[in-house]
């Protein structure tokens, strides 16, 4: 380019200048890109691993919905997992299967696909027809319902373990075009979805089916049905499963494709295929894309999503979980329970405080019916999202995701609970001058929120305090609070509750930025020892040790090895430096719970970055940015022992004490 041609770089790509020849002298107007990250990708980790893994519209939208819907609906009998445990002789499904079909062998999954007759004579087959058609399935009725709930994001799971394709496919003649329906039903879904102004989510599940699902399933007579039973060469499989991924990105140009477990059993290089195939078609398009995973991959490039559950903490990078309408199965099985509204809003405005995303599954009948009790939920976050909203969509996660009694998350399967009218959860504006203080019940005649005490946070350019009213963009004054150690205290309307609401929002708006939160006592300056409340043992480096040493406890001694200090990065954050070899405490990013906590030389990552909890009694736990996970002594008093990472708690194991030098 010569030096008279204009140009700029920015974080959305390369703007040209109009009038700016490219290098294949031809005009650009405008921009030449709109997607975050580069324009290119290779299947290489250092490649894929520059696509930013949370788009920016992902992090504003916080809640999306969809639902396990399939050949395995049919039965709605136990759970998904029907297609796999009929075969295992002895279990319900199995037993079930035999009374009502018959022995699996003469009677096998397929019959479900194709249609066949029970033991009583009656017509079996998913074949759910449109409403248009005289049947109960409308997806433009399922798309609405998905905006009603407030969800930002929908779509269908397109594929589960059973090796049923819910698309056009031309790699996998077991699909809904082709057979059952014959209906394009990931056709209809994104067409809906995207009409009511969604973006679009496809959920795949289909590297277990290969990988064990139908391990009890006799091997099948032809390549056809050993194709749907998972029985191929592991190469050809390996090759399904990328040409199904394919087939579903440039067919429907997802904006989030999600994948179940077990990715990590696939070849690195076809993991690689996938993402940098994705990616490239995502530039192609203009549009920033998300994968999401839960193996296989990683958070530089992609979004780890946590089954059931979340972390403890505010964890970064940005995360999501998947979580059930139902505790029992996630799809629809007769006599399906439900939990209730409060567990599945508190739980969403939980996990939005602590960094993530929620993703709700709920679970349609096999003729396409959502039920009632489903859609009252829906309808219940619906109504509350619609009323205050500006709480949740488009906010971050603040300093401290909130306080008390009622621990949520703290890692997968963790069985969603509403709150109290002592819990509070926080969010902030992306401009960071507004906090909002979530209550999960009404307080009473005062507001307590202790993490906001004159200990812990300056409010000296607080400007106004609000309760969200009933309405959008309506609001009640809340001019009289006092604040001192114990917290902010703010006197609610005196009436009690001016309006009914699973939970109520205190908006506080401040001029200029949040003041930083501080750990509720003045930290010490200088070198400190950190010493752990179960064992009475300090933290120690070891000394002179090579990068990626673990880091110990030892009886306190005088050593250097043993003395750190904690240098302030801002908003809460600090790094924890080592006396004696100048590195510093290290999660490496490894979210796994027990996992040794290291140390390295300074970088500037969330992983070597930490925030004090205060618990009381001048102690603390030690927040890791990356993980959301503490510094865990373990229980023991053996010096040496090594230091770990667990989720947060109430474990003294837990708990240090910092002291001066």
């Amino acid at each position: 380019m010569s030096s008279s041609s204009s140009f700029q770089i920015s974080r959305r790509g390369l703007l040209v200048a109009a009038g700016a020849v490219t290098a294949a002298g031809l005009l650009k107007a405008g921009p030449a890109w709109a997607t975050e990250g580069p324009q290119n990708y290779t299947p290489t980790w250092a490649s894929v691993d520059q696509h930013p893994p949370a788009a920016e519209w992902f992090q504003d939208a916080k809640f999306g919905i969809y639902y396990h819907w399939g050949v395995f609906s049919v039965p709605a009998f136990a759970n998904e997992w029907y297609p796999r445990n009929m075969y295992n002789s002895g279990s319900n499904e199995n037993n079930h299967h035999r009374s009502v079909y018959g022995d699996p062998s003469a009677w096998p999954y397929h019959n479900f696909i194709n249609g066949a007759r029970d033991r009583a004579g009656n017509w079996v087959q998913f074949a759910p027809r449109l409403r248009s058609a005289g049947g109960n399935f409308d997806p433009d009725e399922w798309a609405q319902l998905f905006a009603d709930a407030g969800a930002r994001f929908a779509g269908p799971v397109a594929e589960h373990h059973d090796g049923y394709s819910m698309w056009n496919s031309s790699v996998n003649e077991w699909n809904s075009v082709a057979t059952g329906p014959r209906l394009d039903l990931l056709r209809l879904h994104a067409d809906a979805i995207r009409a009511k102004g969604l973006k679009l989510l496809v959920a795949l599940h289909h590297a277990f089916n290969f990988t064990g699902f139908y391990q009890w399933a006799p091997t099948q007579p032809t390549a056809s049905l050993r194709k749907l039973y998972g029985q191929l060469d592991r190469t050809a499989e390996n090759q399904l499963w990328y040409d199904k991924l394919r087939e579903v990105i440039d067919g429907y140009q997802p904006d989030i494709i999600w994948q179940d477990f077990n990715l990590s059993q696939l070849p690195e290089a076809q993991r690689l295929n996938f993402l940098s195939y994705y990616y490239n078609r995502a530039v192609a398009w203009n549009k920033d894309v998300v994968a999401t995973y839960k193996d296989g991959f990683n958070t530089r490039g992609e979004v780890v999503d946590y089954e059931r559950g979340g972390p403890a903490g505010i964890q970064t990078p940005y995360w999501l979980t998947d979580d059930s309408i139902s505790s029992s199965s996630w799809c629809y099985t007769v006599g399906i329970g439900y939990y209730s509204l409060n567990a599945m809003l508190h739980s969403l405005i939980d996990r939005v405080s602590k960094n993530g995303n929620m993703l709700l599954n709920i679970a349609p009948m096999a003729d396409g019916a959502i039920p009632s009790g489903q859609r009252t939920i829906l309808l219940g976050i619906g109504d509350y999202l619609r009323r205050f909203g500006e709480s949740i969509y488009a906010t971050r996660a603040w300093s401290a995701f909130g306080e008390g009694p009622t621990q949520m998350g703290g890692g997968s399967f963790v069985t969603p609970r509403a709150g109290t009218s002592t819990d509070i959860r926080f969010t902030c504006n992306k401009a960071n001058t507004v906090l909002y203080a979530t209550v999960l019940g009404w307080p009473g005649s005062t507001l307590h929120i202790t993490t906001l005490g004159s200990n812990r946070i300056n409010l000296g350019n607080l400007a106004s305090v609000q309760l969200l009213g009933s309405t959008a963009g309506s609001y009640v004054n809340l001019p009289n609070r006092t604040q001192d150690g114990g917290g902010l205290h703010i006197t609610m309307p005196s009436s009690g509750a001016p309006f009914s609401a699973p939970a109520y929002v205190v908006k506080l708006t401040f001029n200029g930025q949040i003041p930083s939160l501080g750990g509720g006592s003045t930290l010490p300056t200088g070198w400190v020892t950190v010493t752990n409340a179960t064992s009475g043992l300090v933290l120690d480096s070891g000394g002179n040790v090579a990068s990626g040493s673990v880091l110990k406890q030892w009886n306190n001694n005088g050593s250097t090895n043993l003395h750190w200090q904690f240098v302030a990065l801002g908003d809460g954050w600090y790094r924890i430096v080592n006396r004696t070899n100048g590195m510093v405490a290290d999660s490496w990013g490894n979210t796994t719970v027990g996992a040794s906590a290291m140390q390295a030389p300074w970088n500037g990552g969330n992983n070597q970055q930490w925030r004090l909890e205060s618990v009381g009694n001048g102690r603390y736990q030690i927040v890791n940015r990356g993980t959301g996970t503490v510094l865990d002594g373990g229980g023991s008093t053996t010096a040496g022992s090594t230091v770990k990472l667990w989720t947060p708690g109430s474990s003294t194991n837990l708990h240090w004490s910092i002291s001066q030098v």
